[in-house]
């Protein structure tokens, strides 16, 4: 989909697509060509499919979400334009994500981290994402900031600093190496593993 401002905005939550641009987010990151990628709760896919044409055809895109209707988006997409990089299914970070030990370059959460600690899935969570990511692999998350106003994303009663979230993934052998501002209403924050 393309958005009147001439921007790509892929999946779900179209309206974030003119103040939270993947690319810039996933440069950040720095995500690159042979990557090996896990994009948690990727909805319709906003950063599955930027991503993937950075990791290339020698790199891979693993994109879940819990729900099968907010994939359909992407797997369209992956469909319509061949796109044999990406592999998206359904799947539960909170119970197991269906990857094996140590096979992850970059895992991505984007506007999630706050639902696993508004559910109280945090511990679980961070262990798969910690399993399923290789030594030194990267845990990227970009959430919404507790000091941005305006009608985007959870409550601010729900929204974690960047601080907060250091403090729940050191306790799971995350070190953070980087927190940037990526927009109006986001924050990323990098931690190597």
């Amino acid at each position: 989909m393309r958005h009147k401002s001439g921007q790509v905005v892929y999946g779900s939550g179209g309206h974030l697509g003119t103040v939270l641009d993947p690319q810039r987010v996933l440069g950040e990151i720095g995500v690159k060509s042979g990557d090996i990628l896990l994009d948690v709760g990727c909805g319709g896919g906003r950063f599955t499919i930027p991503a993937a044409e950075i990791v290339g055809a020698g790199g891979k895109v693993y994109a879940f979400d819990a729900s099968e209707e907010r994939l359909a988006p992407l797997k369209g997409a992956i469909t319509e334009r061949v796109l044999g990089n990406i592999e998206a299914f359904v799947d539960d970070v909170a119970e197991h994500i269906s990857l094996d030990d140590d096979w992850i370059d970059v895992c991505l959460m984007a506007n999630v981290f706050h639902e696993l600690a508004e559910n109280g899935t945090t511990k679980s969570g961070l262990r798969e994402i910690r399993r399923v990511l290789k030594p030194r692999g990267v845990l990227a998350v970009v959430d919404f900031r507790k000091d941005a106003e305006g009608a985007h994303g959870p409550p601010p009663s729900v929204r974690l600093s960047p601080e907060e979230i250091e403090g729940v993934a050191r306790k799971y052998g995350f070190k953070m190496e980087r927190s940037v501002h990526v927009g109006p209403y986001h924050y990323l924050v990098v931690f190597s593993a």
